[in-house]
C-alpha cells in the first residue's frame, strides 16, 4: 500500500461555529482535495490522517471536480471499463431427423428437418387419407 503522508502548508481547521461545527481554510481544503486526487492516494486514510470524516472528504472533491469541469453532475461517465462481447459466429438451425412408421407399414424417413417446419409436417401427414379406412 502507498504511504498517503501529506502535511499541509496550512492548518485545515481555523475554528468552531456557534453550534459547534469546524470551520476550514478554503486553501487547505483545495490542497487536500488536490492530494486525494493523486493516482493511488485513499481517501478515507487522508481524512483520517487529517481529523476529519472522509464521507465530508468526498463531497468536497466532488464539489472541486464539479467547480473545476472535471465531472458534470448530469451526465454520466461516457467511458466504461466493460465493452460488449459481440459473437461472429452463425447461429445453427436445430435439425432433426424424422422416421415415421405408418399402420399400413409404410416408413416415411425426413433427414434435416427443422423444429419449427415439424409441426406443420404433422399436420400435413394426419390430413392424408389412411389406406386402411379406404375400401379397394
Amino acid at each position: 500500500m502507498i504511504e498517503n503522508k501529506c502535511r499541509l502548508s496550512r492548518s485545515l481547521i481555523v475554528g468552531q461555529r456557534s453550534d459547534g461545527r469546524c470551520r476550514y481554510d478554503p486553501k487547505a481544503k483545495r490542497e487536500l482535495v488536490e492530494a486525494c486526487l493523486q493516482p493511488g492516494v485513499s481517501v478515507a486514510r487522508m481524512a483520517l490522517d487529517h481529523g476529519i470524516n472522509a464521507n465530508l472528504l468526498r463531497k468536497w472533491i466532488q464539489q472541486y471536480r464539479q467547480q473545476a469541469g472535471l465531472v458534470t453532475p448530469s451526465t454520466p461517465a461516457t467511458q466504461t471499463a466493460f465493452a460488449p462481447v459481440l459473437s461472429m459466429a452463425i447461429p445453427k438451425s436445430e435439425e432433426t431427423s424424422l422416421n415415421v412408421l405408418l399402420p399400413n407399414g409404410v416408413k416415411l424417413a425426413f433427414q434435416g428437418v427443422r423444429l419449427t417446419d415439424l409441426s406443420p409436417l404433422l399436420t400435413d401427414l394426419a390430413a392424408l387419407p389412411c389406406s386402411a379406412s379406404n375400401p379397394n
